[in-house]
């Protein structure tokens, strides 16, 4: 028989406490991102395809719709293969290899890894702890410079 009280690969846990139940059993965000993409690709062979006229507004500088004006187009549902290029399709277009986002998720994630290496290495705390100790009596000042 299994102990169920055995360690996990977390010390402080065990299979009784509630907190480590919910977290074995909710689902990770990828997951959930994926099983949206695939809900709404079952919608495209459900929900019937269709579009609006469109004119210019001057105002706001954009095509809109125009009320009254829908037509069922013929339908796109999306299948296996969308499904599975539908996360790398968000940042380029497969087809024409046009960059939609990914030049702002590398920017994300470039400026994300410079963060991490900055707070690895301790140069933030130390610059303000240096900056604090220069300003001794004026440390109000710091308020609107780390701001």
């Amino acid at each position: 028989m299994t102990d169920q009280n055995a360690p996990s690969g977390d010390p402080g846990a065990s299979e009784s406490d509630p907190a480590h139940g919910l977290a074995s059993r909710f689902p990770t965000a990828y997951t959930i991102l994926f099983l949206l993409i695939i809900f709404v690709a079952a919608l495209t062979w459900i929900i019937p395809a269709g579009q609006y006229d469109r004119v210019m507004n001057e105002e706001i500088g954009r095509e809109v719709a125009v009320a009254g004006t829908f037509k069922t187009v013929e339908a796109n549902p999306q299948g296996f293969v969308e499904v599975m290029l539908a996360p790398v399709a968000g940042f380029y277009d497969p087809d024409s290899y046009e960059a939609n986002a990914i030049d702002v998720a590398l920017f994300v994630l470039f400026l994300g890894g410079f963060l991490g290496v900055v707070n690895a290495t301790g140069a933030i705390d130390t610059g303000i702890k240096t900056a604090m100790t220069a300003m001794k009596g004026r440390e109000i000042w710091m308020i609107p410079i780390l701001m």
